[in-house]
């Protein structure tokens, strides 16, 4: 028997055209540092079909690449729509990596056109004379640059365009943006979403058991729109309805403040430096009763913060475990509806449950699937609909296993629950004596501590046990010591984890996506510019 189902492509020209025809007057904001200046989805929608028709006229066609290298916004969602509707491939250059790292994912993806941030002028003008393949500068804001390559100024251009009336049909399966990784490890690798995948993600996170995005929600987007779709969020909101205030570079505290002050957003998605920045500022004018919830990812959320939330502002904390590799929706904490209470926060530390449509296995180094009793470890494998099948240009052939699973990278255990706990990367692990120690367990543990303001956890060879745990700590105050730390891990883990090594410092460095830059701290440590004390031993 044939389906008799009609066959409409999944593509982001329908996600434009369902936010433009049913919620014309939804509207999306970007705050300058004081204030937000809302524009409609209907005026968003036709400055993206005038984007199509000058990209157009500028000799993009289906299939070439436009860069966007801007913070989050409206510009930047206008690009969001209108490059993959008319059939380009969107990709949005993550402005934090060096300026080499730069020009080699613009000319890895073959980027023609560059739509640039006015006020990242300083970060791009040393790219300029590395780019291969870009012959337009789109310009958003005033500002001039010294090169060969054609510059434009983004709204006379513009202005200078109807809207594109016709949009080319579209196949599902086509390119829609590419992501790369943050590079941290070699060169950064390209992530090619699908318009089918990108749809079917936007589906997923308006979800009851996901995020739940509707059309009551004002989404404050602080997921940066250059790493991994801002979390899919831009899509998932835009398909809802839902209101927007996109922070632009004020991801400052009390910028942040601001925009929650006046604009009383109901939900937002962060990474855990940026929710313990608002935890530790002075909150005394701080009301965060308009959220219904705050996700966090990117790293693992320390118990800690989650019930600092929560008794200090009333609000739940949804951790999520993703990466570019999955669009990036993968796993959230949502507590079962059998354990609540006291206990909630267990089940919101844990890095989550798969979402409907992403599998989950655990395996050994054999790639044997190891029990999910909520203690072996091994390396965590996934498949679903928007999971990667590998990276642009063949890159890293071995990223999925002989069966079809992507090789995560991340270490961790799978409960009778299928609640996933992350406990190490597999480059992070710390191998003592032939036991391995979890880095982010320590973590956050230590996180608890009320003089810790953050903590870092690596490996450091050891002439004994091959390897041991170096904590790193930016204490609240100068007079905490290791042996205070020591003393508070000491009935919590297991006496071989109790580390030796301390080192203390007024700030970690983080990577392009606000993660623990772990790489930096390893080669700190090796260099010897880690001042390195011993405590225990």
């Amino acid at each position: 028997m044939d389906a008799t189902m009609m066959h409409r492509p999944m593509t982001v020209q329908m996600i434009m055209e369902h936010g433009r025809n049913v919620f014309p007057q939804s509207k999306i904001g970007t705050f300058d540092g004081e204030s937000v200046t809302y524009t409609t989805y209907l005026e968003i929608a036709e400055n993206a079909a005038r984007l199509a028709a000058a990209l157009g006229s500028l000799g993009i066609v289906p299939g070439d690449r436009v860069a966007t290298f801007s913070w989050n916004n409206t510009a930047h969602m206008e690009a969001y729509l209108g490059i993959p509707s008319m059939g380009a491939i969107m990709h949005t250059v993550n402005i934090r990596l060096s300026a080499e790292h730069i020009a080699y994912i613009i000319n890895h993806a073959h980027d023609k056109v560059v739509l640039l941030d006015a006020s990242l002028l300083a970060i791009f003008e040393p790219v300029l004379p590395l780019l291969e393949s870009v012959e337009h500068i789109v310009l958003i804001g005033d500002g001039s640059l010294n090169t060969s390559i054609n510059i434009y100024d983004y709204r006379t251009l513009l202005a200078e365009h109807a809207p594109l009336e016709q949009w080319p049909e579209l196949d599902e399966t086509a390119a829609a943006a590419v992501c790369y990784t943050s590079g941290t490890t070699g060169n950064p690798k390209g992530v090619v979403y699908s318009h089918r995948t990108t749809f079917v993600h936007s589906l997923a996170s308006r979800a009851a058991d996901t995020f739940g995005i509707c059309e009551r929600d004002q989404i404050l987007l602080l997921p940066a729109m250059f790493h991994a779709n801002a979390w899919g969020l831009p899509y998932s909101g835009w398909l809802s309805g839902s209101d927007f205030t996109l922070p632009g570079p004020h991801l400052q505290p009390i910028g942040i403040k601001r925009m929650i002050a006046s604009e009383r957003p109901t939900i937002t998605a962060t990474v855990p430096t940026i929710l313990g920045d608002l935890l530790h500022a002075d909150a005394a004018d701080l009301d965060m009763s308009c959220f219904r919830m705050l996700v966090c990812g990117g790293s693992a959320v320390p118990p800690a913060m989650i019930d600092a939330a929560r008794e200090r502002w009333g609000v739940p904390v949804l951790q999520g475990w993703g990466m570019t590799e999955t669009s990036p929706l993968c796993a959230l904490s949502h507590p079962p509806r059998d354990f609540e209470g006291a206990q909630e926060t267990i089940w919101r530390a844990k890095s989550g449950r798969p979402v409907p449509g992403v599998e989950v296995r655990v395996v050994n180094e054999e790639g044997e699937c190891l029990p999910h009793d909520g203690e072996t470890v091994g390396e965590l494998q996934l498949r679903g609909p928007w999971i990667t099948a590998g990276y642009h240009k063949g890159e890293s052939a071995d990223a999925l296993t002989d069966d079809g699973w992507l090789r995560t990278g991340d270490v961790g255990h799978i409960d009778d629950r299928c609640y996933v706990q992350l406990t190490d990367r597999t480059k992070d692990v710390i191998k003592s004596g032939g036991e391995w120690i979890s880095s982010v367990d320590l973590e956050n543990i230590l996180a608890g501590h009320p003089r810790v303001r953050e903590v870092a956890v690596i490996a450091t060879p050891d002439e004994r046990w091959q390897e041991r745990p170096l904590v790193i700590v930016v204490p609240e105050d100068d007079a905490l010591a290791a042996e205070e730390l020591r003393d508070y891990l000491r009935d919590k883990v297991a006496r071989f984890w109790l580390p030796e090594y301390w080192s203390f410092a007024t700030e970690i460095p983080k990577t392009s996506v606000g993660k623990l830059d772990k790489k930096r701290l390893r080669d700190i440590n090796q260099a010897g510019a880690m001042t390195v004390e011993v405590a225990g031993r």
